[in-house]
């Protein structure tokens, strides 16, 4: 159970990192709660962290990811995924492979295409390009691609266009997971996927966008989404 300050503070991180991409300052922070220091702050991110809301990331400056949403903040039951972002280079700027693996415990990952988020788009291509991913960020055993996203239909769950996720090679989904689902044996998107019956809706997380809602026959999971890089 969160304090009223703390669902403030929460909220307001949420927000800026939905809108910009990156945590507020805790100047910022101090000044949206109308806190008169800093050390109040302090006090609710510790307290949001030790009951896991957020996790702060060492060594790096205005590093706080959200893990999870209380229902008050996400009353549609979607935030059961928050992405987990690292900041990284362009595939084709990225340091070395050897340096990645050896400084990041990283593994590298095949980017089969672009991937749409808005209208479907064709999606596999060769995979001849690389990106280094955390090993961290796998989730457990399993095969696991990427893919570059192309469209804005999923901002409002902090996916941009230009972003890279990481995908959980997989045909199974539960309700509320982002996946890559292809439709109509050939395009591909990427979705929150929902089930009902024989039928298989594909929500966007943008207000702008529709709702696809398709036969189980047309539509078939690809993966799911487990990680998410981002270049500033």
């Amino acid at each position: 159970m969160l304090t009223r300050k703390q669902m403030d503070l929460l909220e307001f991180i949420h927000k800026r990192i939905q809108r910009d991409g990156v945590p507020p300052s805790f100047d910022e922070m101090k000044d949206a709660l109308q806190l008169r220091s800093k050390s109040g702050i302090h006090r609710l991110i510790t307290a949001l962290e030790e009951r896991g809301y957020i996790r702060r990331l060492a060594h790096r400056a205005r590093a706080i990811e959200i893990t999870r949403l209380p229902e008050a903040l996400d009353p549609s039951g979607k935030a059961g995924f928050e992405p987990r972002v690292i900041d990284g280079d362009r595939p084709d700027a990225r340091p070395s492979a050897a340096m990645s693996l050896e400084s990041a415990g990283a593994t590298e990952l095949p980017i089969l295409g672009r991937i749409a988020a808005g209208t479907p788009i064709e999606a596999i291509e060769d995979g001849q390009t690389q990106v280094a991913v955390p090993g961290a960020m796998l989730a457990g055993r399993g095969k696991h691609y990427a893919l570059e996203v192309k469209g804005d239909s999923m901002i409002n769950a902090g996916i941009n266009s230009g972003d890279v996720v990481v995908i959980k090679e997989t045909s199974h989904a539960d309700n509320g997971d982002i996946v890559v689902a292809q439709v109509d044996g050939y395009e591909a998107t990427l979705k929150r996927f929902r089930r009902s019956g024989d039928m298989i809706a594909l929500e966007a997380a943008n207000p702008a966008f529709e709702t696809r809602l398709l036969r189980e026959g047309q539509v078939k999971v690809q993966g799911k989404l487990v990680g998410l890089i981002r270049t500033y």
